[in-house]
């Protein structure tokens, strides 16, 4: 049995959901193991990602965890199948892993939420941006490897325009719209681009201004995502440090219970269709044209 050296997301929660199943079963590693001719060292690293484990099997376990839920059960065989080889895997020498486990969360997506309070969600990035982003980071990157983490953005992308896209509701702070990455054309672009990308029916963008009352304990930045049928939820918490999956129930549902507080508190929806007046009380596409227009002076 040949262990894997480094491990994926999703590969780490396939086997902390099976650990799940089998303590609410009030199963050992032990027991778990036997139920399927499987030895306990054997369970014990399927549970921490470090080997996979057949398809079969894993019905097997599910059916001795008692685990009657039909699309939780698809969704673990889904990923315990899933080869992880995707688009983003050419990438792995130009970004960190973080960043492939998160190009990887976002490929299964039915539905993300999202949350951002400096930066322009990156799924909604112009290449401009992107690049004023990381040449103000204080990572050093070679002109090549700079372009390509450029280019792997962009791929992100392509979830929200592909044949069955993922649908995204992005909450964005105002603040984010006043920081001049790449100054005041770059910020024009991108202002733009989200009227743009607001377009289609499975986008909506909110703009929470700084008027917005008592939500200031809601400044850390997250992404929810929603995989296969909406049967796994994930939220993924971003700091400087380190990137943070959350996984467990009880912490998902207050996650999405914040965002449905800043998405009440946020102005209404940009909504590219309706006419100009109707923006005459503020809503999100009234506030970008007007920092449009400011940017236009500069």
């Amino acid at each position: 049995m040949a262990l894997r050296t480094s491990t994926t997301e999703r590969q780490r929660r396939l086997g902390a959901e099976l650990r799940k199943l089998r303590e609410q079963a009030g199963l050992s590693v032990t027991e778990g193991g036997d139920s399927i001719g499987m030895g306990r060292a054997h369970l014990g690293h399927v549970e921490a990602g470090r080997t996979a484990i057949p398809s079969d099997k894993l019905r097997m376990l599910c059916r001795a965890y008692r685990c009657t839920r039909a699309p939780l059960v698809e969704a673990l065989v889904a990923m315990g199948e899933d080869k992880g080889k995707g688009w983003w895997t050419q990438y792995r020498h130009v970004v960190g892993q973080t960043a492939l486990d998160l190009a990887e969360l976002e490929a299964a997506a039915d539905a993300l939420l999202s949350y951002e309070s400096l930066f322009i969600p990156g799924v909604l990035q112009t290449p401009e941006y992107t690049r004023s982003i990381f040449r103000s980071s204080q990572d050093e990157r070679s002109a090549e490897d700079l372009e390509g983490a450029v280019r792997f953005r962009g791929e992100r992308q392509q979830i929200l325009i592909r044949e069955r896209p993922s649908a995204l509701h992005a909450v964005i702070h105002e603040a984010a719209l006043h920081v001049r990455f790449g100054g005041a054309a770059v910020m024009r672009k991108q202002l733009l681009h989200l009227i743009r990308m607001a377009e289609p029916p499975h986008i909506t963008i909110q703009v929470l201004p700084f008027t917005a009352e008592g939500l200031s304990a809601f400044s850390t930045p997250f992404l929810m995502v929603e995989s296969h049928g909406s049967a796994l939820e994930t939220v993924l918490v971003e700091t400087p440090a380190t990137s943070l999956y959350v996984h467990e129930s009880d912490a998902v549902a207050k996650y999405r219970s914040r965002f449905a507080r800043l998405a009440a508190a946020a102005l209404p929806p940009i909504d590219p269709a309706v006419s100009a007046s109707a923006h005459e009380s503020r809503d999100s596409l009234s506030l970008i044209q007007h920092l449009l227009y400011i940017l236009q002076e500069d």
